[in-house]
């Protein structure tokens, strides 16, 4: 009987999720083990003792969230009366206007 492990042996070369999490605060030291790690999904701020590897909260820093995309996005309008089609800024739309994403 043939056993399959995925995921089972851990990368000690990569760094830790924490470290490029939008939901982390981290504060480093002078010396290498010097390191509160704070993690801000849920309830409040939560002591990570350890080096994360993997977690089903994180979102990658530099991602941009589905708001920061509304806002930036633009919106495909037309006007019948004047038979005209243009894009427009999601942000000059009022929020009425806005067709907004279930997230």
């Amino acid at each position: 009987m043939r056993v399959r492990i995925r995921g089972g042996t851990v990368d000690h070369s990569q760094p830790p999720l924490c470290s490029s999490c939008r939901f982390a605060s981290i504060v480093k030291g002078v010396k290498l083990g010097d390191e509160i790690v704070d993690c801000h999904v849920g309830d409040g701020p939560r002591r990570i003792p350890f080096p994360v590897t993997s977690c089903s909260d994180y979102q990658h820093r530099s991602h941009p969230t589905l708001f920061h995309m509304e806002e930036i996005a633009w919106v495909l309008r037309s006007s019948p009366s004047r038979k005209t089609v243009g894009f427009v800024q999601a942000r000059r739309l009022k929020y009425s206007e806005r067709h907004v994403l279930d997230e």
